[in-house]
């Protein structure tokens, strides 16, 4: 019978074979940022459209083509978000977290959802790593936000990463910038894309953020913010550089990263791998809060795709944790012992073992072939003889050794053991490497 339908175009399905990667970076990352003061928050997948359109800002590719946009059954227009920075915003204002003490720093863990071509690394729903700090203005919190950034990623293995900085300047300067930019392309207007002519007169810097080859071209030779920055500027960036120089954290000034999203002033930074793909970007953003009604405050963070995070991760050989199998499996023959073997992996789960039995009614060879194909560390079989003596056969599925053990509680103690056991040995062997590496 065929499929009624298949996952749409731009969306990919986490397999179970897959998803302990995907915990693990999460779980990686959400520990390192608690490290650095950044707790957890979760927003709705949705949001009212203005939102995006105040924060992202109307000339945006994001809000011009990729937004998934639909007006509910209230006539209320709501889009799926398309980045995690505006929910987050709008979060912190709505239940007045700016009036406690500042700065306040949230993480989060989420899904976004922008409908553009799907291609290596990039799809229409996508995941998100994320921080946000508000209440910070000095040039400190957005060294401490590149150094979280990196410490990420060195936490999850990779190397061959590049620190990627530069600075938009604020509204005051970047009104100078526009005019020389307007200047710029107004000469070359003849050659630039439909979109861009529109971003002309509204932003010309959004010009130089376009993906057409003839446009990115064009704007490969336009005027550089940092040559407009006012002094305040110029010296928030001066600072910033001096905070990473003094901290050892390397970087490349990159006068073309402007970012996609209208919200970003000042600093900018990207990390970008060996391959040329950006793993993570972000920057300051200190007009947001005022722009979706707030009493002004700065605010600074940064995202990585997850998706591209550990295709990278992939490429670069970095080292993920085992995939988690199953410790136990107790193979059962009859009635009475697959009773008693259901109650005695209930309680060693109980204990935090990762324990499974039959419940499908499987004759005793098709459990041990199933119990193979799980990955079974042991198995304990279990019939007539196990259950009046109440002693059975513990085998390794490795070495194929046996030890007699309890069917009680002790059995819990002595497969605990076993596993820390082969943990050690894990943990020693890595050293053994790593040390005949050094």
């Amino acid at each position: 019978m065929a499929l009624i339908t298949q996952a749409p175009r731009g969306t990919q399905d986490v397999l179970p074979e897959n998803s302990y990667k995907w915990q693990y970076v999460e779980q990686t990352a959400l520990s390192i940022a608690r490290d650095f003061g950044f707790h957890e928050i979760r927003t709705p997948v949705f949001e009212h459209t203005n939102l995006f359109q105040r924060s992202v800002g109307e000339t945006t590719d994001v809000v011009q083509k990729e937004m998934y946009t639909f007006e509910d059954k209230g006539g209320r227009s709501i889009t799926l978000r398309p980045e995690g920075t505006a929910g987050a915003a709008r979060a912190v204002l709505e239940h007045g977290l700016l009036a406690g003490a500042l700065p306040v720093k949230v993480s989060y863990v989420t899904s976004c959802y922008r409908y553009e071509k799907s291609q290596k690394g990039r799809y229409r729903e996508f995941h998100q790593f994320g921080v946000e700090c508000f209440g910070a203005s000095a040039p400190q919190a957005d060294a401490e936000t590149i150094s979280l950034a990196m410490m990420i990623l060195g936490g999850l293995g990779l190397s061959n990463v590049a620190l990627h900085i530069n600075s938009i300047g604020c509204p005051s300067c970047r009104a100078r910038y526009h005019e020389a930019l307007h200047t710029y392309f107004e000469a070359r207007k003849a050659d630039l894309c439909g979109t861009c002519l529109s971003r002309l007169e509204r932003n010309p810097m959004r010009i130089l953020d376009c993906k057409s080859p003839v446009c990115h071209g064009i704007a490969a030779e336009a005027p550089v913010m940092l040559d407009y920055l006012c002094d305040d500027c110029a010296e928030h960036f001066a600072s910033v550089k001096e905070c990473l120089d003094a901290a050892g954290i390397q970087y490349v000034v990159d006068t073309h990263i402007v970012r996609g999203l209208d919200y970003y002033t000042r600093t900018v930074f990207e990390l970008v791998s060996d391959q040329g793909l950006v793993v993570a970007g972000g920057g300051r953003y200190d007009g947001l809060v005022s722009e979706l009604g707030g009493a002004a405050q700065p605010g600074l963070g940064f995202a990585m795709g997850i998706e591209r995070l550990l295709m990278v991760m992939e490429e670069q050989g970095a080292r993920f944790p085992e995939a988690p199998v199953c410790d136990l499996y107790l193979v059962s023959m009859g009635q009475a012992a697959a009773k008693r073997c259901f109650a005695l992996a209930t309680a060693l789960r109980e204990g935090g073992a990762t324990v499974e039995c039959d419940i499908v009614g499987r004759s005793l060879k098709a459990q041990m072939k199933y119990a193979d194909k799980l990955g079974a560390r042991y198995t304990v079989v279990v019939g007539d003889n196990e259950l009046e003596t109440g002693r059975a056969q513990l085998k390794d599925m490795t070495s194929g050794s046996t030890e007699e053990v309890p069917l009680d509680e002790g059995l819990y103690s002595i497969l605990r053991q076993k596993l820390l056991d082969r943990e050690l040995a894990g943990v020693a062997d890595l050293f053994g490497s790593v040390a005949e590496f050094v």
